[in-house]
């Protein structure tokens, strides 16, 4: 009887120590997954972000290979719908008074491999824009990074048949939004419900929200600075490239400010302008004033 029981701890002493060994197993095959998926995800891709509108008709996408490993991507259409966060949510219905640019346009090549440190160009067009109503109408490019597959035969052989592997494969993927736009633009933007606060008593942060009307998308740069009681202008934080994207009349946006900053933000007050982001000029969309206390 003691024997017995000193096999059965042994048996399950042996199953805990496979469990334990393929759990290892399955957190370093993990990291070098990840590893390799971030090899995968060197894709440097200007412009990111392409508006075709006027008599512009087409766009050169310029893709290039900043990794060490060779990788391949797939291009397709996607449709997102922009949450009040800013946050992203696929879709293939538009929503009320969304229009998706898909229909509109062409691009080539559909698949694109790229050496290390090499580049490439993915060709766009639009379409039929003559036939469009007046309005914006947006879809995204999604860059799909191809999984590398091993070999017939490469594969490493497991000799234990009890032991259960799982492989762990990340996909990269990135994408940029091309907008349509069709006749004169109506939007008007505005930044409303501004609240500042310390976050764990320590880092300034401050609330806001875009309100956006008319027909076309907003996209711009946030500028915060700090005019003191003594009328110092001190730039404490940036933010570069913000969208409200159509329908949406609405997002919300939170951002800190520098802590480091030579400034008190118990007083004076907080200037926000809101700008388009331009080459040559920049164009103000808006700007607001929060009174600190």
């Amino acid at each position: 009887m003691c024997k017995s029981g000193f096999m059965q701890g042994k048996s399950r002493s042996g199953r805990t120590h496979q469990y334990i060994l393929l759990i290892a197993g399955l957190i370093i095959l993990s990291i070098i997954t990840s590893t390799r998926a971030m090899a995968q995800g060197n894709l440097l891709i200007t412009p990111r972000r392409v508006v075709f509108e006027g008599q512009k008709r087409t766009q050169d996408l310029n893709l290039a290979n900043t990794g060490i490993d060779t990788a391949k991507y797939n291009v397709s259409v996607i449709n997102y719908h922009m949450r009040e966060d800013g946050s992203f949510e696929e879709i293939t219905t538009p929503d009320a008074g969304q229009n998706f640019a898909d229909k509109n346009l062409r691009f080539f090549p559909r698949s694109v491999t790229l050496a290390p440190n090499e580049a490439q160009v993915v060709k766009m067009q639009v379409t039929k824009a003559d036939q469009l109503s007046p309005g914006e109408y947006r879809s995204h490019i999604y860059f799909r990074a191809v999984p590398k597959q091993s070999a017939l035969g490469t594969e490493e052989v497991k000799k234990d048949s009890t032991s259960i592997g799982v492989k762990l494969i990340p996909i990269f993927g990135i994408t940029i939004p091309v907008i349509i736009r069709v006749g004169e633009s109506t939007m008007k933007v505005n930044l409303t419900d501004l609240n500042f606060s310390f976050m764990n008593d320590t880092i300034p942060v401050l609330q806001f929200a875009f309100n956006r009307t008319g027909n076309m998308s907003v996209y711009g740069d946030i500028l915060v600075e700090h005019i003191s009681p003594g009328m110092i202008i001190t730039p404490v934080g940036t933010v570069r490239g913000i969208a409200v994207y159509t329908p949406n009349s609405m997002r919300r946006f939170q951002m800190e400010l520098d802590k480091k900053a030579k400034v008190d933000y118990h007083t004076g007050k907080l200037k926000l302008t809101y700008t388009s982001q331009s080459d040559t000029k920049t164009e103000k969309y808006t700007e607001a004033v929060l009174p600190l206390r």
